[in-house]
């Protein structure tokens, strides 16, 4: 598994009040699976996916990425985890805009620590697995919602990530350009082995699912 969590409390605090968001929840991804994440507003998904990215820590439970258990590192340690391990993908696209679609690429890959022509020719090959090679000099802004979100994935793709978490990747996008999104998605888990999950309210993701899990209240419903 790229991915587990077991038992896992969130619980924020805000002066004297306490809210729990998450109230012992459980999951898994495997390696070249996607998992469809699905849940009302309000019922703690993004939460667990902030958990599960090394975003947010949990209250208590265990988190662990690649088999090691990562819930009680520090702040420098899981950003470590975060470039080692995972890419992210959300709603709204990210793009540098004043980078061309192959420079937002390698910068992603600066981060992870490739750099020089290594970096530039990586980008090349993510930006062509993505099928938007004669767009490699465009700005963003010359870009549809379609084409950046694209270039959000080649970016999330970046140093070959164990998983990718996807927020909501579909929220900003009309229902071909959605299709066409998601199904990009199915063919790089396939293809490149990684773990894919999906936090989403769009029922088009369960046709590119391997699973779905519901999570209600901050309960994953069995």
């Amino acid at each position: 598994m790229v991915l587990q969590c077991e038992d896992i409390t969130k619980t924020f605090h805000e002066g004297k009040v306490a809210t729990s968001v998450l109230r012992g929840a459980s999951m898994h991804v495997d390696q070249g699976e996607v998992v469809a994440l699905e849940g009302p507003s309000g019922s703690g998904k993004t939460t667990l996916l902030q958990i599960l990215g090394c975003i947010l820590s949990p209250t208590s439970g265990h988190v662990e990425i690649e088999e090691k258990d990562v819930s009680r590192l520090n702040a420098r340690s899981l950003a470590m985890v975060r470039k080692r391990s995972l890419g992210f993908v959300f709603q709204q696209f990210n793009l540098f805009p004043a980078l061309t679609v192959l420079e937002n690429v390698e910068y992603a890959l600066n981060l992870k620590g490739m750099v020089g022509k290594a970096a530039k020719a990586e980008a090349k090959a993510l930006v062509a697995a993505v099928e938007l090679t004669e767009r490699g000099n465009f700005l963003p802004r010359d870009l549809s919602g379609g084409q950046k979100q694209r270039v959000a994935i080649a970016r999330a793709m970046a140093a070959k990530p164990a998983a990718i978490l996807a927020d909501e990747p579909t929220a900003n996008l009309d229902s071909q350009v959605g299709g066409q999104v998601l199904g990009l998605f199915r063919q790089l888990a396939r293809q490149e082995n990684r773990g894919l999950l999906i936090v989403t309210h769009d029922p088009k993701v369960r046709g590119i699912a391997d699973r779905v899990v519901q999570i209600k209240d901050g309960v994953i419903q069995a």
